[in-house]
């Protein structure tokens, strides 16, 4: 991670990159596939505020612990959507989500 980040941002940024990925993923792999739920829907909501969330935070910006208040609840509703699927992307969706959601809680804090 850059060094001119600030060392606060750092591992949330991570667990929102990681949270990023594994939505991405499970997106990919639900493309096509019948949801009785939100799942893949909540991956696209999850996905722009994990964008716009590492971007203020990378910008270092005043409105970067609103932000990261927002991205835990969306975090917490694609994981709720994601864990109730037996898939395996979903289920490490659900996972990443549950860590970035805590982690954001902590930025907003």
């Amino acid at each position: 991670m850059s060094a001119s980040i600030k060392s606060e941002f750092q591992s949330c940024i991570q667990a929102c990159q990681e949270c990023l990925i594994d939505c991405k993923v499970c997106l990919a792999k639900m493309a096509g596939m019948k949801s009785m739920n939100d799942c893949p829907y909540c991956c696209i909501q999850c996905i722009e505020v994990l964008e716009a969330s590492i971007g203020l935070m990378a910008a270092d910006s005043k409105f970067s612990k609103e932000q990261c208040a927002l991205c835990a609840k969306v975090c917490e509703y694609c994981a709720e959507q994601c864990e109730q699927h037996d898939h395996d992307h979903c289920k490490r969706c659900a996972e990443s989500c549950r860590k970035c959601a805590e982690e954001c809680r902590k930025m907003a804090a």
